[in-house]
């Protein structure tokens, strides 16, 4: 297959509740944003851009002169603030856009590609996700951590914080093909953005706080592909800060 044209937007917004100021955060001596950007930059993508509502975030990104769209802090979601950028960008309703997490400084550029590909690959997908088996039972039964079962196709059937499938005669389903960790790596088609924010929230994502089960509920497909390789460490807590920066100086 062809390469695939795609940019990347980052949405990065200063206030987390576990972690204020997240996406400045110094991981060996840069900005945990820097490090999101760089590995974007080598994914292949035709632009990056950092999508946020906070100057301070724009300064630091400013920078590293990387390129920034300021957006409205309205936005309930990464989902929104994308939409904004698509519709000030004026990109064609195909043109592929992956949202990469301002919290992923580990992320392999190798998977954003992926995923751009798996839209390219899937007209009937408006959006295209990746997954990874799940390795143990702690995996299975973290609801921190979102599964997702598919179709024959590989299209989503629903995203769930809790344990699908269920085993109903046995111990929970592990490194198997249907016990599948979701990825939060997605890429839209532009036109799919635009029409997003008219689509209302559906009862399952208030219930799950899964915002991609909007997109299944109003009848929508999601492709999934199975990642080439582990994602990296994302950061939540100082915990996860302090690891990401003892493997990123491990590997110096």
């Amino acid at each position: 297959m062809g390469e695939t044209p795609f940019t990347v937007v980052i949405p990065a917004r200063y206030a987390s509740t576990r972690l204020p100021g997240k996406p400045l955060l110094e991981i060996v001596g840069r900005p945990m944003l820097q490090h999101v950007y760089e590995r974007s930059l080598q994914s292949g993508a035709r632009q990056v851009i950092i999508a946020t509502d906070d100057p301070r975030i724009a300064e630091a990104a400013n920078d590293f002169n990387a390129t920034v769209c300021m957006t409205s802090a309205a936005h309930t979601s990464g989902t929104e603030r994308l939409a904004e950028v698509v519709e000030s960008q004026g990109w064609d309703d195909e043109d592929i856009i992956v949202n990469v997490q301002g919290d992923e400084p580990l992320i392999p550029p190798a998977l954003i590609k992926q995923v751009a590909n798996g839209l390219a690959s899937n007209a009937a997908a408006v959006v295209a996700t990746l997954a990874y088996p799940i390795q143990s039972g702690e995996e299975g039964s973290d609801p921190n951590i979102v599964k997702v079962v598919l179709d024959k196709h590989g299209y989503a059937l629903y995203f769930s914080r809790a344990f699908i499938p269920c085993h109903r005669d046995g111990p929970m389903l592990e490194n198997s093909s249907v016990a599948l960790r979701h990825i939060g790596l997605y890429a839209y088609r532009a036109g799919f953005l635009k029409h997003y924010r008219q689509l209302q929230p559906s009862p399952l994502e208030s219930i799950e706080k899964l915002e991609q089960l909007r997109v299944l509920w109003h009848g929508m497909k999601i492709h999934v592909g199975i990642a080439t390789e582990m994602p990296g460490h994302g950061v939540d807590t100082r915990e996860d800060l302090a690891r990401v920066n003892q493997l990123l100086t491990d590997s110096r």
